[in-house]
């Protein structure tokens, strides 16, 4: 059986509302996933998910109405992700598999090694929003706006715990202390670029009371494959 459509609604839903989709969202159902008057479908945002049906079409746009909702807002984990900007095909990959993972807040840093100097944060949101329509998601993560690796230190939650992958790591601390904590207590991987570091920006991150380090394997990792590790394994450990 296909899988049920899915559409991310920023709006407030609620049941019997009568609304419409975007124009894009409208193209969609129209014309790609082809959803006739009467079919049903699935909407949803930060509050829950409902089903919902076409009303009618009107000059392009979907004119939708909301029967009932069928999951409630659900109790996440607060993991966030930081990384140092890197180029745009694998930029985009680690973010559409970090949110199917279940980051909550993504925080692009530039550091004295980054490459690339500017994110497009319009563009990166629409990664966002499809990865979470497709991974059967509720929520919809956060993209900050690109700030300095020392301004992002500096402003860390002092609550929160800053996951610093460093090949160097023995990882103890990590298990015995940085995990434990509610899901409302940020965890916040941090990701460095393509070049790494440099060891001024390292001994920064590490005389910050909030800083555990990670090792993730003996080989040297591109970013979005340490990024997509790195979640995986906080995941685990705050499942176990």
């Amino acid at each position: 059986m296909a899988a049920k459509t899915r559409l991310y609604f920023s709006e407030k839903i609620q049941s019997d509302l009568i609304s419409h989709l975007t124009r894009n969202q409208s193209h969609y159902v129209k014309d790609v996933m082809r959803l006739k008057v009467g079919e049903r479908f699935s909407v949803f945002n930060g509050q829950g998910e409902w089903n919902a049906a076409i009303q009618n079409y009107e000059k392009g746009n979907a004119c939708i109405k909301i029967l009932e909702k069928v999951r409630n807002k659900e109790n996440e984990k607060n993991i966030w992700l930081a990384f140092s900007l890197i180029k745009k095909n694998p930029l985009d990959m680690m973010i559409q598999k970090a949110t199917e993972l279940g980051i909550q807040k993504f925080i692009p840093i530039v550091s004295e090694r980054s490459i690339v100097r500017n994110i497009n944060n319009e563009r990166i949101k629409k990664i966002i929003v499809e990865a979470s329509e497709q991974s059967n998601r509720i929520s919809i993560p956060e993209i900050l706006k690109l700030k300095s690796l020392k301004v992002f230190l500096k402003n860390f939650p002092k609550d929160g715990k800053l996951i610093f992958c460093d090949i160097n790591s023995i990882n103890s601390e990590l298990k015995n202390s940085a995990l434990k904590q509610n899901n409302k207590t940020p965890i916040c991987i941090l990701i460095g670029p393509e070049g790494d570091f440099s060891e001024s920006e390292r001994q920064f991150i590490i005389d910050i009371d909030q800083s555990f380090s990670l090792s993730l394997a003996s080989n040297i990792l591109r970013a979005e494959t340490a990024a997509i590790a790195a979640i995986s394994v906080v995941n685990f450990y705050l499942d176990s």
